[in-house]
């Protein structure tokens, strides 16, 4: 049901996008550094991963433009237990849909809903890999706030964003956890037109 669904949205997406007007579509790659907040107060560390996938980017107007995104995203926590680390990975697939406000010197502020779709969840501690999707919901949703910069004459950027999960990832409904997390990278738009 979740792929149909992944697959549902991103048909939708490239649609809006190839019978828009005037369109930029793009890749885009970087950093990311996530976390899970927990309720119970028990604290995770920051854990790296990586963000890479396809955006489109729709003019509405001189100064908004619509936003989606087809990103996979390397997501999760670390945390340690009697001295051991234990990496906890959720990779999901993320479609995230932000509306831009445009300068004219380049830069550029966004915000939006995102819709992300697990894919794979495991635990890693001392090397051995545990799968733990049973653990996870399929379906997480988080606000994104960012800014970004394109350098319009080659069409590479620059964005930073953080994401908010609003609802609980977690399959134990005793502890509300939510995905939060800072993604930093760079983009480039095809055929950019400014």
């Amino acid at each position: 049901m979740t792929r149909f669904f992944s697959l549902a949205v991103m048909a939708f997406v490239i649609s809006g996008a190839v019978s828009a007007q005037h369109v930029n579509i793009g890749i885009k790659a970087g950093l990311n550094l996530y976390n899970i907040n927990n309720s119970n107060d028990v604290k995770y560390d920051l854990k790296p991963g990586i963000n890479v996938g396809l955006l489109g980017h729709i003019h509405l107007n001189k100064q908004f433009a619509f936003q989606p995104e087809l990103v996979f995203s390397g997501q999760g926590a670390k945390y340690t237990t009697g001295g051991v680390e234990t990496k906890l990975n959720l990779n999901y697939l993320n479609v995230p849909l932000m509306l831009q406000y445009m300068f004219d010197n380049g830069f550029r502020l966004h915000a939006g809903p995102q819709f992300g779709f697990l894919m794979s969840a495991n635990a890693v501690t001392n090397d051995v890999k545990t799968d733990v999707n049973d653990n996870f919901k399929p379906l997480d949703i988080a606000i994104g706030v960012g800014l970004g910069y394109i350098h319009v004459p080659s069409g590479f950027g620059l964005n930073a964003r953080y994401n908010h999960g609003l609802n609980n990832i977690n399959e134990n409904t005793s502890v509300k956890s939510t995905n939060r997390g800072f993604q930093l990278g760079v983009f480039y738009q095809f055929q950019h037109k400014s």
